[in-house]
């Protein structure tokens, strides 16, 4: 019992850092139609400025702050100098845009930082926590709590600011949303601002954890792309819901398994959405797929 609730307790760790990866691509997605394949690179961006910051003696909590902002700076720049200037492409095409930009993120990263990999200070210390014969680190806790409180704050978001309406409206009708006065254009921004920081956030909160480096985005994006899958594109619900589900599969698979597994579980969950579910759990089943 001891095993299984250690293993849980790992899976929602990184499940919850799933979650917020794949609710990035959901914001996305619901705005433009696009799969922000940058997504990844938001992580990445977070954990390895937190990780210089702290480096260069920043206190913690200021270095967490500018690391989460340089990721939505990141998110803004990419939206408003790759993404507007081609708007009227073919979604294909944005994608391909997307798959470019994380490509040239990685690359200025690895300029900026090296190869090596880089870790961010625990927010409260490294004391394992025991719970009914399995522990848990502080740091998890930060995790599971922040990644909660992001999904409290976005809920109140979209549900009770004129802002966050826009946005749902938009996402629902674009033309609707452009004949009532919303700022498609802007809404599009902003969507990419709040996708940047769900994944900026993700990476200062995991990187006391698994340390990070230039190259991280590229599986955490993946694993994002798979828990979004697997919930069900664009739907919010189905990003939480896909996240924790592949977190947990990963941890019991790796456990019970091997953990030579642990990577090929998020593309086989991809292959089976695409083959059995297409619309996921949480989507439609006539979700188009690019």
């Amino acid at each position: 019992m001891a095993e299984l609730l250690q293993f849980v307790f790992s899976g929602l760790t990184v499940g919850a850092t799933y979650a917020l990866v794949a609710l990035g691509f959901a914001i996305i997605y619901n705005a433009s139609g696009v799969i922000n394949f940058a997504q990844g690179e938001f992580v990445m961006a977070g954990g390895m400025s937190a990780s210089f910051l702290v480096a260069a003696g920043v206190p913690l909590p200021l270095a967490v702050a500018v690391a989460v902002a340089a990721g939505v700076a990141i998110g803004l720049l990419l939206e408003k100098f790759a993404i507007e200037p081609a708007r009227r492409a073919p979604v294909v095409t944005l994608i391909i845009i997307t798959i470019g930009a994380s490509i040239a993120i990685r690359g200025v990263a690895q300029l900026l930082f090296g190869k090596q990999f880089h870790t961010v200070p625990p927010f409260t210390g490294e004391q394992p926590i025991a719970v009914a014969g399995a522990t848990i680190l502080p740091q998890s806790l930060w995790v599971m709590g922040a990644s909660v409180a992001v999904v409290v704050g976005l809920s109140a978001f979209f549900g009770r600011t004129k802002l966050g309406k826009a946005m749902l409206a938009a996402a629902n009708n674009r033309n609707a949303a452009q004949l009532v006065g919303i700022n498609v254009r802007f809404i599009l921004l902003l969507s990419f601002g709040l996708s940047a920081l769900l994944g900026a956030v993700a990476g200062v909160l995991i990187s006391p954890i698994t340390l990070t480096s230039f190259d991280v985005g590229i599986m955490v994006g993946l694993k994002g792309f798979a828990a979004a899958m697997l919930g069900g594109l664009g739907s919010g619900v189905g990003a939480i819901a896909g996240g924790l589900l592949l977190g947990l599969a990963e941890a019991l698979g790796a456990g019970y398994l091997s953990s030579a597994y642990k990577d090929v579980i998020a593309f086989v969950i991809i292959l089976a959405v695409l083959v059995f579910m297409p619309g996921g759990l949480f989507g439609k089943a006539s979700a188009e797929r690019v």
